[in-house]
């Protein structure tokens, strides 16, 4: 155990300088977002702290269109968004997670709707649902779709591994650990049935993503089991 003076501590805790850019981060699992009378969107409820004048509200059918805000709320709480908007610092965690910033030129990236934690304004971005994964297990359902220029922040479980997919070497990944891909990426349910003929075992391990083609996958060493709010309750 140690121990600290106040000062100690205060200096062993204290935030870092992270003006230059929109987004940067605080000991791996904080974000700090950079807000010049500008906004950005971030997972409701994600806030941790903020100074300087900035409001936050949640998305109207205004702002992104009612189509993407009925299909938002069809995931449940992990893709409920805020709009962060003003002039200040704002904070935002989940869960102690270890946040990856993600600064896009053009690319697209599609993430697990459960691990987007926060992306700039301006991003052209879409909920899409694996409906051939639907009711096969109980992550993964739906993710977002995310491409132009500018930053996102991801969340994961303990370090993130990414894989390189190719034409010669498609992936195989269990949808519970699948954080994000290339947006290039189309994922195919892929079935072992040897793993089936283990009784009682319900695991993403028998049903598999397969990713092929030219990009990347993401993955975390963690099983996220969750339930989304559709039929999953």
């Amino acid at each position: 155990m140690t121990n600290y003076t106040v000062n100690e501590f205060l200096e062993q805790t204290k935030q870092s300088d992270h003006s230059e850019e929109k987004f940067g981060l605080e000991r791996g699992r904080i974000l700090i977002a950079n807000l010049e009378d500008d906004k950005i969107w971030a997972k409701t409820g994600s806030m941790i702290a903020y100074h300087g004048d900035i409001k936050f509200e949640r998305e109207g059918i205004t702002e992104h269109g009612i189509g993407k805000l009925l299909k938002s709320k069809l995931t449940g709480e992990e893709m409920e968004l805020m709009k962060a908007q003003g002039t200040g610092q704002a904070y935002f965690a989940e869960d102690g997670k270890k946040i990856s910033i993600i600064d896009l030129k053009g690319e697209s990236i599609t993430v697990n709707s459960n691990d987007l934690l926060a992306f700039e304004d301006g991003l052209d971005w879409d909920v899409h649902s694996m409906k051939s994964i639907a009711g096969a297990v109980s992550g993964g359902l739906f993710n977002v779709k995310i491409e132009g220029e500018g930053m996102v922040a991801i969340t994961t479980h303990y370090d993130p591994l990414t894989f390189k997919v190719s034409k010669d070497k498609p992936i195989y990944t269990d949808p519970d650990t699948t954080v994000a891909w290339s947006g290039n990426l189309n994922p195919d349910i892929n079935t072992d049935v040897s793993f089936k003929t283990f009784i009682g075992r319900e695991s993403g391990e028998s049903i598999q993503m397969k990713f092929e083609g030219d990009g990347f996958v993401v993955v975390q060493p963690y099983e996220e089991i969750y339930y989304n709010s559709v039929g999953n309750q």
